[in-house]
């Protein structure tokens, strides 16, 4: 490509831009969290002005991270990163093929006395016991001989050069990634019941989808603070496939567990329809028979004269408290009726009632009379469920961001050379380096080495 380059192509390669678009990317990503963003949008809508409401809502803002705003930025940012590796890759590549020259006699110009030290030994010698030294430290490096000197030349860290670029790179994936979870996540919802199991979850427009495992709620823990508002609530959930249980976890708020690629959230809860009763059943002269009940099922009589089936159990039936339906055969003769808890309240608020409302009488099929004792709580887990398609492209993503900054903050490219001249009383060693970055760390680097080279000459010395 040209050196001259188009107007256009300064514009995205140039890093301002990037600046701004980040600006932006977390401006917005702020809104979305200040914000309630999709279904947590309906209840701010019922605050404020229907206006207002209807216009942020046609350009988005309750739905940031799918709109229109926040795929162009990232679109943006994808482009302004791509030119920008494009358009400063050849100048690494070229750094990164070059080799330091030996003879380079710009980087012994203004040597501090401190870089340099002198010593007896022969000057062959020395050169060869640096020479091993110069390799342990940096593995390769080339020697060569000139007048009046032997001069090593190494370099190390020429892969910390194309840091940068595994940084770009997995931010673009991270952008991938998000944008393929933004268009294609499944996200919905289902009730489990205490005790049992789902295998089909529902999509938001009523769409069932199967799941290829199933998922079963073992115990639901709900613990409320003292002016009734619930503290905890808790799912322990069972992983279930072809029967047999392989995976367990407990689910909390904000604490989702993940099996198979979905990840299960704890929505709501709520009283679950159909739980066990505590009923007693009286007549004349015979002490009340007390029974444990659940609906669908049927059951004898006391005194073998017939049966009863409940067909109904509810926390708050027909909004008059814990009750229960239930239809009692014998013979001919058939009677469905309702026994609620607090059925001494319901008449004493209702004068008559049961005269008007025979239903309503626990008593109806003579000469039997249902008392109900209590209902056992019991509770459904309502769970989100949501599966993300771009979640393995973000994981391999963060490997490679990890990656990209510990090249650029853990190492440095740098040339080091050594040059032994012979004196009239001796060998003069001098270090010397150069790096374009991190100038502190070579400095302290040919430090150490001088240091480790007066170590070892004059001990052979």
């Amino acid at each position: 490509m040209s050196r001259k380059k188009s107007g256009i192509w300064s514009f995205f390669s140039s890093v301002q831009l990037a600046i701004v678009l980040l600006s932006l990317i977390a401006f917005f990503a702020l809104v979305g969290t200040i914000v309630p963003q999709r279904e947590a949008a309906v209840e701010l809508g019922a605050r404020i002005w229907p206006g207002l409401f209807s216009f942020l809502q046609k350009i988005q803002i309750f739905d940031l991270y799918h709109s229109v705003w926040f795929f162009l930025l990232m679109v943006l940012l994808s482009v302004n990163l791509i030119i920008c590796s494009l358009d400063r890759f050849p100048w690494a590549w070229r750094r990164f093929r070059t080799q330091p020259s030996l003879w380079s006699e710009e980087v012994w110009k203004n040597i501090s006395p401190n870089d340099k030290f002198q010593t007896k030994a022969d000057l062959q010698q020395a050169a060869d016991k640096a020479e091993r030294l110069f390799k342990k430290k940096y593995r390769t490096g080339i020697r060569g001989d000139a007048s009046g000197g032997i001069y090593l030349c190494a370099r190390k860290g020429r892969f910390s050069l194309f840091g940068v670029y595994l940084v770009h790179l997995s931010i673009l994936i991270l952008i991938a990634g998000a944008l393929i979870g933004s268009f294609f996540d499944m996200e919905a919802f289902v009730n489990i019941t205490e005790g049992e199991t789902a295998e089909s979850v529902f999509m938001r427009g009523g769409e069932r989808i199967e799941l290829p495992f199933s998922v079963r709620c073992d115990k639901f823990t709900l613990e409320f603070y003292e002016n009734g508002a619930p503290k905890i609530f808790q799912s322990d959930l069972t992983f279930l496939k072809e029967g047999r249980p392989v995976h367990a976890g407990e689910l909390r708020v904000n604490h989702p567990v993940e099996f198979e690629g979905f990840r299960f959230y704890q929505a709501s809860y709520g009283a679950a329809p159909g739980g066990k009763a505590t009923l007693a059943i009286s007549r004349p002269g015979v002490r009340p028979e007390v029974m444990n009940v659940a609906a669908g099922y049927t059951f004898d009589l006391p005194g073998g004269k017939g049966t009863f089936e409940v067909l109904k159990v509810e926390q708050n039936l027909m909004n008059m408290g814990p009750g229960l339906r239930l239809v009692v055969r014998s013979g001919k003769r058939e009677e469905v009726f309702f026994v609620f808890r607090h059925i001494d309240q319901i008449k004493e608020m209702n004068p008559g009632i049961i005269e008007q409302v025979p239903m309503f009488n626990p008593g109806l099929f003579r000469p039997y009379t249902f008392s109900l004792m209590g209902l056992e709580e019991k509770y459904f887990t309502g769970l989100q469920v949501r599966k993300d398609p771009g979640t393995p492209v973000l994981a391999f993503a963060a490997v490679l961001l990890v990656g990209g900054l510990m090249l650029i903050l853990l190492t440095y490219t740098r040339s080091v050379w050594v040059r032994l001249k012979s004196k009239d009383d001796g060998v003069e060693v001098a270090v010397a380096g150069r790096s374009y970055t991190n100038k502190a760390g070579l400095e302290k680097e040919l430090k150490y080495l001088l240091a480790e080279l007066k170590d070892n000459l004059e001990r052979s010395a």
